[in-house]
Formats: C-alpha cells, structure tokens, sequence
C-alpha cells in the first residue's frame, strides 16, 4: 500500500513535485490508512498554516510568525473580559542569546522556553483537552475559537524555527525539518494496546522520510516535560494518566495519548536513533529513563505514550532520485505546500495556501460545525 502526495511551490503554483509513502504492515497503519481514506471522502480541510516546521528557508520567519501571533493574542483580548495575555511578542523576545553546538565561543539565538512555555500554557488553559474542553473555549465565538487553536500552531513553529536557524550556523547536518499533515475537525479513534506496543518497539528513534502518527490531542508529553522545564519532579497517582508537575513549572497538563487519526507527520531530518552515533541522543534518553524511573514511573509502560508510533516510510530514491538529505531539503523547501493526497484509489485536492488573502476565513467557515458543536458541550 502506498501513499501519494504532491506538494507545490507557493509562489509558482503551477511548479509541483510528488514523493510517495510505503505504509507498514503493522495494526496502526492499517487502521490509519482507512482513517486516512475518509478524511479524503469527507474533504476536511487540510491545516497549512500548521504543516511545515524546521525548514532552513522558509516564508515564514520570526518575525512574520511573531506579527501573527501578536494579532491572535489582540483577537482573545478584546474578547475576554476576565482572561488577558500580558505579552507582546517579537524576535527579541522569543529567543535568547547562548553558546551553539560545537561553537561555544560564539553566541547564537536560542528558543527561550520560558516565554514560550508559558505561551503553550496559555493555549492549554484557553482550549482545555479534547475530553474536557475550556468554558473559555466552549463561550468563545468563531474568531476567537480560531485565535486559540492558533497560539499552539505558532508556539511550536517559532520553536522550530530558531532552532533550525541556529543549526544552520552550527550544526547544518542536524536540522529537524519535518511535514505535520494536519485536518481540521480530524475524527479521532480509540488508540488500542496493541497500537501502543509500538513505543516500546521505535522508542524515540526518527529516521529520514519515516512516517508516524500524529499526537491527536493537547498536553505535552513526559519527555516534553522533561527536556522543556529542566525534569521538574513529578507526582504520580494510581493511573499512568494521572501525573502533575511539582512547583515551579509552567506545564499543567501531562497527556498520555488516548486517540489516532489519518493525520500524521513526516520526519524530514537525519536519522536519531539510540546507539546509533549520536551519542548525545544516547544520553539524553538514558537521563530521561533515570528521571521517569526516580519518579516511580515505568519506562517500558507503552501506556506512557513514550516514543514515536511508526506507520510507514517514504520512498527516498524512488521519489526524489537520491537519499542526500541535503539536496532533499532543497527540492522540499520550495515546494512547502501540499496540494494533494492520494491513497488506494481515493484522493482529495487542496487548491489553496496559507498566503491566500482569505485563508483565514475560508478556515474559520469551514471549522464553524465543529466549533457550534464545542459550544454545546
């Protein structure tokens, strides 16, 4: 089974190139594909402003990202009365000067996480979870329903982005570009425990072209946690889904993934897999283990949610005529926007971009059932 998407160059649109994935013979992946296979039937809305992170060039830099964030926060300002968010934010104030890889003599911006966290805090307090929705959100009207979901999309791209500047300077091999295939109103199905057995089996280890599921749902992950707010203590109660930050952190919702979808996310970087070179990979998940152990928790619990799930690969050579990463990236980096999917017989074209003048309301029109249906909630 294989899967065809064909992606385009923003500013030339008639320019377009495909590359196809091999899809997995595991449950997950057959499961995904039929996922898949309806959000075509179904022509949900494919979310652009939200697809490609990392790319060492791209129209949409700091501070294009930060301008867009700026009129999200205004738009749930003016909104409530009784939730404000204090910061303004731009360039200066989302990063922080530090040392880089293998130059630390010389001083490079770094995400300031800090700011950022509290950014995604923000988000999680104003959405709530996909079980348990914010009275914020279920009040909130059309915009600035739009304006929320938007503070957890330009969160973590401005994150993306800085650290793919910085290792432009640094370390260019490492850059972590990646494709995250996300459909508004996406279905979202019960993941099952031999779905979750694939944790267990990839870990945290990404390859180049490999294809996994995508993390359906709001919070941020233990292994988040741990890299983003220095391994706080934890607290752990009876069910593995119940586990809180100790004091002085700014995360407030720790999520063990509970669904999958048709959606999914291409790894567009080199590989990282534990011993496998990477030393420094090594060892940050040899801490990670250490920490989730000192906390009494598990590390081989798949219900931990601790890994990547796998669900297939892309044909490297046969799409692209090579496996450099290099000369990958550059044929990718002016094609960022997918134009359509295609998967066993069944495909759906997506005839706009993210640089159209009325993207934004296109989007907010097509999300307004599921945005009545929150309200009812």
């Amino acid at each position: 089974m294989k899967v065809k998407i064909v992606l385009r160059n923003p500013i030339n649109k008639l320019d377009m190139i495909d590359y196809d994935i091999e899809v997995f013979d595991n449950s997950l992946a057959k499961d995904w594909i039929v996922a898949l296979k309806e959000l075509l039937h179904s022509k949900n809305l494919l979310e652009k402003n939200y697809c490609f992170l990392g790319f060492p060039k791209t129209a949409r830099d700091l501070k294009y990202l930060c301008n867009e964030l700026n009129q999200h926060v205004d738009t749930i300002n003016n909104y409530f009365s009784d939730y404000k968010i204090e910061e303004h934010y731009s360039p200066e104030t989302v990063t922080y000067p530090g040392p880089g890889e293998n130059h630390p003599d010389i001083t490079y911006q770094h995400p300031n996480h800090d700011v950022l966290n509290r950014l995604h805090n923000h988000f999680e307090r104003l959405q709530g979870t996909v079980w348990n929705l914010s009275d914020y959100y279920k009040k909130a009207d059309y915009e600035t329903k739009y304006a929320i979901r938007q503070l957890n999309n330009i969160c973590h791209e401005i994150e993306n982005y800085i650290l793919g500047q910085r290792k432009v300077l640094t370390a260019y091999e490492w850059i972590r570009p990646s494709q995250i295939t996300t459909f508004l109103n996406s279905k979202r199905y019960e993941l099952t425990d031999d779905h979750r057995g694939l944790f267990n089996q990839n870990g945290y280890d990404r390859v180049l072209g490999g294809v996994y599921m995508h993390w359906t749902q709001i919070g941020k992950t233990l292994f988040e946690v741990f890299r983003d707010e220095g391994a706080p203590s934890l607290t752990v109660g009876a069910d593995p889904a119940d586990i809180t930050v100790g004091a002085g952190t700014t995360c407030e919702a720790i999520t063990a993934l509970r669904y999958y979808s048709g959606e999914f996310d291409v790894e567009w970087g080199n590989d990282v897999a534990y011993h496998n070179g990477q030393p420094w990979h090594d060892i940050e998940q040899d801490n990670f283990k250490q920490w989730l152990i000192d906390n009494k928790l598990d590390p081989q619990n798949s219900k931990l949610s601790l890994g990547y799930l796998p669900i297939g690969q892309v044909t490297l050579q046969h799409s692209f005529g090579t496996t450099d990463y290099d000369k990958i990236w550059n044929m990718l980096g002016t094609h960022l926007d997918i134009y359509s999917i295609e998967v066993d017989g069944v495909t759906h074209t997506y005839d706009y971009c993210w640089s159209d003048q009325n993207y934004k309301q296109m989007q907010i029109d097509m999300m307004r059932p599921g945005y009545d249906y929150s309200s009812r909630r």
